[in-house]
C-alpha cells in the first residue's frame, strides 16, 4: 500500500518538481511560439498595400490649375 502511495506520487505533478519544470517549460515554450506565429500574421494581414491611387483637387496642386 505504501508503494502505491510512493508510485503515484511521482507521477503526480506537484510532488515530482522535475517532470512539473519541465511541462511548465513546455506550456511556456508552446504559449511563446503560438504569440510570435499570431503576431507575425496580424502583420501580414495589416501590411503595407502599396501606394494608393489617391485623385487630388486639381486646385490643391504645387502648380494649381483653375478653371
Amino acid at each position: 500500500m505504501i508503494y502505491d502511495v510512493e508510485k503515484s506520487k511521482e507521477k503526480d505533478i506537484r510532488y515530482n518538481w522535475v517532470s512539473s519544470s519541465r511541462f511548465i517549460f513546455y506550456v511556456q515554450l508552446f504559449c511563446t511560439i503560438a504569440l510570435f506565429v499570431g503576431m507575425c500574421f496580424q502583420l501580414y494581414q495589416h501590411r503595407y498595400k502599396g501606394k494608393p491611387d489617391v485623385e487630388i483637387q486639381s486646385s490643391t496642386l504645387y502648380t494649381p490649375q483653375y478653371k
